[in-house]
């Protein structure tokens, strides 16, 4: 996915990392236990769950567990088009960040991007971490939807309806619309109530809805409406009507069945 070169899930319970860099902004939450480490020389203690981690490119850092139990961290090495390097000297002087939205972000992120289709969602939750952590960072924060917001609102839900089946990226949307990633999804939430992501993936469970309802088998729907695959298909249809694709168009036949039965 742009801006993110590698995603790292581990459990450590006896590994030191010598210092070393990287060339990537390493964000990193910890599931479980705690970890110390040195970055420039300073050392930091990173505990428990509530703590987010960011270490500048270029700059030396060790890792190390520090009880018996170890930890478990979930690390996103962002690149440079995420986070410029000029900001190098200020991640430096903080690197424990104290963010619970910002943590729920990253979590969420990670979970997006276990599914190779929730791109649209992964760069949505990419591009809010990005506006916080710059926030933390720069001492930049967004502006609210302004009386453009609307009209954003309905172009960006006119390209969505028109590529339900291809879908879009979200830089794309951007791009075409002129007008910055996040405040496009700001602009679209205050309009319908949620983001983009979540209204493309209603729009397909209810194309797929039509499609089993005529019978068709769910891996074709599944690849028909625009889902990476039935696995994918599956887990959203579930989470929306609270069944399988397969149950719900066997019920549907029993259903056209007994219509037609004398």
């Amino acid at each position: 996915m742009p801006g993110i070169s590698e995603v790292l899930h581990a459990h450590f319970t006896d590994h030191a990392y010598p210092a070393h860099t990287h060339d990537t902004w390493d964000l990193m939450i910890l599931d479980d236990g705690a970890v110390d480490f040195a970055l420039d020389r300073d050392r930091h203690g990173a505990t428990g769950t509530g703590t987010v981690v960011l270490l500048p490119p270029g700059v030396p850092h060790d890792g190390r567990t520090v009880t018996a139990t170890g930890f478990r961290k979930r690390v996103l090495y962002l690149d440079t088009s995420v986070l410029p390097e000029r900001l190098t000297g200020r991640a430096v002087d903080r690197p424990l960040l104290d963010d619970a939205p910002l943590r729920r972000r990253v979590h969420q992120l990670h979970t997006a991007l276990g599914d190779a289709g929730d791109g649209f969602e992964a760069e949505s939750r990419l591009a809010f971490i990005r506006e916080r952590l710059h926030g933390h960072l720069a001492t930049w924060a967004p502006r609210p939807p302004g009386r453009e917001g609307s009209r954003l609102a309905a172009e960006l839900r006119e390209l969505l309806d028109a590529r339900v089946t291809t879908g879009l990226s979200l830089q794309e949307a951007a791009a075409t619309l002129h007008a910055h990633p996040t405040h496009l999804i700001r602009c679209f939430k205050q309009a319908y109530g949620l983001p983009p992501h979540t209204y493309l993936t209603g729009k397909r469970i209810e194309s797929a809805r039509r499609l089993l309802l005529d019978g068709r088998r769910p891996a074709a729907v599944a690849a028909a409406v625009g889902f990476h695959d039935q696995a994918h298909l599956n887990r959203h249809f579930t989470r929306h009507v609270g069944t399988t694709p397969a149950r719900f168009a066997t019920g549907a036949a029993r259903a056209r069945q007994q219509v037609t039965s004398p």
